[in-house]
């Protein structure tokens, strides 16, 4: 064990939390040597497959071609040693040959009574991309830019209605790149796809420097929320909370703070944003992506992008893809039809290829039977392919499950290792003896390395003013390696902006809210207050103690502070002369109940937490257990309701909660949904609570009345030998596209949100527009019907993306005081055309006083009015009427129309 991994080890003050014996993303630890070189395979070697050790191949003599144009075709099964199975998956298809048949939305959609454990769950057999001799035609520049060009440091203007195009800074840093791999030994190639192994450099992931060639390797490091293991830096509100705000201004401002602090500390590669769907509502990580719509995820992985590689290191979209909870995420296939998989899942990483993102993250996961990171069909066909995307593929940490996955898409292995301190690598050494023996032919690894080299490029991370590395997550504590360097800046208003405009008004009877200098308050609940061991006593967060202000596991960030509602309430009260007490105890409800008689106001807390599932926490493996309010928090509601006629209750969470119990309790006369604010997490609420921000958050999932409504169960159980099965079988139907096609009524609807004034619509008008591509040949293909043609790029092309459709209309604010909305489009399919009753396609945010009116408008491109075509294998406009309804959530529609034909 080297020092390096003893004193990180000794760090970790695992106070509460479990640690599961799983490998962890990025987070718990282990010891870990330099990763070395193995022995060269050869022709006479035999394959004995081993997901923890180092594999030999045998190698075939039969040859095939491959091309990133088409799926890897490759010799038979026979090819491959004896030792390794065959056999295909008895209920889903290699990913390689994904069918083309009617998406499963377009048929019966099994209906799944209960979210509960799965006491046998189905299993299948994992697909094993055969080995044999390839070769390698690398993919042209895309087709179909020729939009407004763009460099990542000077990205459009947040809410510009046109298609960035990039091509022209792609070029240029390819060309850079292309020159420098040609000057590079095979060895120097594989070194720059190769992290050196855990906990051996300075970050979380590290690259080599290559001598000689004034390239000084890349730091990899956590979190979508912030520089995780670093000091001096703003732990921002959960991506969950960034989608509730439903403001693109804001989400961009958010990305760019996070990639300015983590340029400040020398990184290159900010490891988010996370963009998985909420499907399932107890997933452990869903606080860390966008929320259960695709279309919001996409566009706030698209602001996400665009801010932080205009603060200066590239970004990375994760996690490539399917992975939606994290119970079994390394043994479990996710089995997804064609269609599904491109309006849902994989849509938000189009949008940031589309932001001109540098990388991406592929997953734990199987799907449809094979890996992720060895997946063909998501890796090369969807993602370089259809999408174009210029830059690299890294692998989870450890996720890397052969050295052949070099030829189905991946460019490099994170963090090197095989295994946490294993000392070898599926790359290394490998990969430059496949090199030699000619399986992977050397120009393959000429383009991994070009690929990850033209994104260091693009992000001008050769200017020598690029700061170094300056702090060191496995050794915080050592002056040699960290610089302890401030890059906060006063990234906190930021922060509490975001926070005040996630939290969502889901109930307030009779003006309960906002609050008006109250005579007496009585804060109630472990929630409301700090923990007992500090806001970073919990290795990577993992317990729940004090208030919820993120949830737990690698996607966190230290807080270098943190505001309590406690603390900023008391400060307001002070300032109002108002009198205050509290009960900070989850159990104690006859204290609670007596405290709250007599009280002006009653603040009740209570939260869900969740996490990465290497942690445990409270018996929660990173997915929830339940859809419950934890420690008690139904019982401490009803208690304090009981006492009092002014119950407000406070809710921090990661994602839906049941509120069943006590929703309609006439004496609870306000909720506020407040997620996981982050560091400014009081200071937010009480914006929020004393009316300084009029609330215009939005639900991004639905929250339902019983957990038996939602229709994407977590499946639990399984065997270690065993890959569990998760079937999507709801297809297209994911949260409230479910709950709108069976006519199940929910307690708050996704897109729902109060506010302190109100606001009516008027003057609906749909018209076409005109635009740059009208006339062209695409066009007039797609308005007859005909899908698109897939070719290199074909996916994001500037034609498919531009605005066709121009919807305006009038918003105005009927109420007394100042206030935000959110105005929300939804599109109608023809039935024929198989979508869910409706679909979110638009969205915006105005903010105007008593009596005066905005006009909105808002762009429907091709794209937004398309379907995949499974059959034909592109982009199609649906034959038939399509409506169009504008209002303030899913269930809350003003305004009705149709597209123009």
């Amino acid at each position: 064990m080297s020092l390096r991994a003893i004193r990180w080890l000794a760090w970790v003050p695992l106070i509460v939390a479990q640690v599961n014996q799983q490998p962890p993303v990025h987070g718990a630890a282990s010891a870990s040597s330099t990763v070395s070189s193995v022995a060269t395979p050869s022709a006479s070697s035999s394959r004995s497959f081993s997901e923890s050790a180092t594999p030999t191949f045998s190698i075939s003599s039969a040859s095939s071609t491959f091309s990133s144009d088409s799926s890897v075709t490759s010799a038979s099964y026979s090819d491959v040693t004896s030792s390794i199975s065959a056999a295909a998956s008895t209920s889903s298809a290699s990913d390689a040959s994904i069918s083309t048949a009617s998406s499963a939305s377009e048929s019966t959609v099994t209906s799944l009574s209960s979210f509960s454990y799965v006491t046998s769950p189905a299993t299948t057999t994992r697909h094993i991309v055969p080995i044999s001799s390839y070769t390698f035609s690398p993919l042209p520049s895309p087709t179909g830019r020729s939009g407004i060009q763009t460099d990542p440091h000077t990205p459009p203007a947040v809410g510009a209605n046109y298609v960035p195009d990039y091509s022209s800074a792609w070029t240029a840093a390819y060309i850079k790149a292309k020159n420098l791999v040609a000057r590079m030994t095979l060895e120097e190639k594989v070194n720059v796809t190769t992290g050196i192994g855990w906990a051996i450099g300075r970050c979380v992931g590290n690259t080599p420097a290559i001598p000689g060639h004034n390239y000084p390797g890349l730091c990899l490091e956590d979190s979508p929320l912030g520089v995780r293991f670093a000091d001096y830096v703003t732990s921002f509100p959960t991506g969950v909370n960034a989608a509730a705000t439903w403001n693109r201004r804001l989400i961009r401002l958010r990305g760019l703070y996070m990639g300015l602090e983590h340029y400040g500390k020398g990184v290159h590669v900010a490891l988010g944003p996370m963009m998985n769907i909420g499907r399932v509502a107890q997933g452990g990580r869903n606080w860390e992506g966008f929320g259960a719509d695709p279309y919001l995820s996409g566009e706030a992985a698209y602001e996400t992008v665009l801010g932080l590689q205009e603060g200066g290191v590239q970004a990375c979209a994760k996690h490539l893809i399917n992975n939606e909870q994290e119970h079994k995420r390394t043994q479990e296939s996710s089995d997804v039809d064609d269609r599904t998989q491109h309006e849902i899942y994989a849509h938000p990483f189009m949008r940031s290829v589309m932001a001109g993102v540098a990388s991406m993250m592929c997953s734990y996961n199987l799907i449809n039977a094979t890996y992720a990171c060895e997946n063909d069909k998501i890796m090369n066909d969807i993602v370089k392919k259809e999408y174009g995307f210029q830059g690299y593929i890294m692998s989870d940490w450890q996720a890397t499950m052969s050295t052949i996955s070099a030829i189905t898409g991946l460019d490099m292995t994170m963090p090197g290792d095989v295994t946490f301190d294993s000392g070898d690598s599926y790359f290394g050494g490998n990969l430059t003896a496949y090199v030699h023996n000619e399986t992977i032919p050397e120009t393959r690894v000429d383009d991994m390395a070009s690929r990850i080299l033209a994104a260091w490029y693009f992000l001008h991370q050769d200017d020598p003013t690029h700061p170094d590395v300056n702090f060191d997550a496995f050794l915080p504590d050592n002056e040699a390696t960290n610089a302890h360097i401030d890059v906060q800046d006063d990234h906190y208003k930021l922060v509490r902006d975001v926070g005040a405009a996630s939290t969502v008004l889901l109930k307030n009877v009779g003006g309960a809210l906002p609050l008006k200098k109250p005579r007496s308050l009585v804060l109630i609940g472990t929630d409301a207050g700090p923990g007992r061991v500090g806001p970073n006593g919990f290795a990577d967060h993992g317990g729940d103690d004090g208030t919820l202000a993120s949830g737990w596991g690698s996607g966190t960030a230290n807080f270098t502070y943190l505001i309590t509602p406690f603390e900023a309430i008391q400060a307001r009260a002070r300032k109002d002369r108002t009198s205050i007490s509290w009960v900070l105890d989850d159990f104690d409800l006859p204290r609670a109940g007596n405290d709250a008689i007599r009280k002006s106001a009653a603040l009740v807390f209570i939260n869900s937490d969740s996490g990465e599932g290497y942690i445990t926490v409270d018996g929660n493996e990173g997915d929830r257990k339940n859809l419950t309010a934890w420690h008690g928090g139904d019982d401490l509601v009803l208690t304090v309701a009981a006492q009092n006629n002014n119950t407000i209750v406070v809710v921090h969470s990661v994602g839906p909660l049941i509120v069943e119990p006590w929703i309609e309790h006439p004496n609870v006369t306000a909720v506020l949904w407040a997620g996981a604010p982050g560091t400014e997490s009081g200071n937010s609420l009480v914006d929020v609570l004393y009316g300084d921000w009029n609330p215009s958050g939005r639900l991004p999932y639905t929250i339902a009345k019983s957990a038996d409504d939602y229709n994407a169960p977590l499946i639990t159980g399984g065997t270690d030998e065993d890959i569990l099965d998760i079937p999507y079988t709801e297809g297209l139907h994911v949260d409230y596209r479910h709950f709108d096609a069976y006519d199940i009524e929910p307690r708050f609807e996704f897109g729902f949100g109060l506010s302190y004034t109100n606001f009516s619509y008027t003057n609906l008008i749909i018209s076409k527009i005109s635009g740059q591509f009208a006339s062209t040949a695409d066009v007039k293909d797609w308005e007859q019907g005909n899908a698109t043609a897939t070719t290199v790029g074909s996916s994001t092309a500037a034609w498919l993306h531009e605005p066709a459709y121009n919807v305006t209309f009038n918003v105005q604010n009927t109420g007394p005081v100042y206030g935000g909305d959110i105005p929300q489009l939804y599109l109608h399919h023809p039935r024929s055309a198989g979508e869910p009753p409706a679909i979110l396609r638009g969205f915006t945010n105005v903010e105007i006083w008593p009596g005066e009116t905005a006009c909105v408008s808002l762009a429907l491109s091709r794209y937004d009015v398309s379907i995949w075509d499974v059959e034909r294998q592109g982009w199609r406009k649906p034959q038939g009427s399509i409506g169009v309804t504008v209002g303030r959530s899913s269930r809350d529609g003003k305004l009705h129309g149709k597209l123009p034909s």
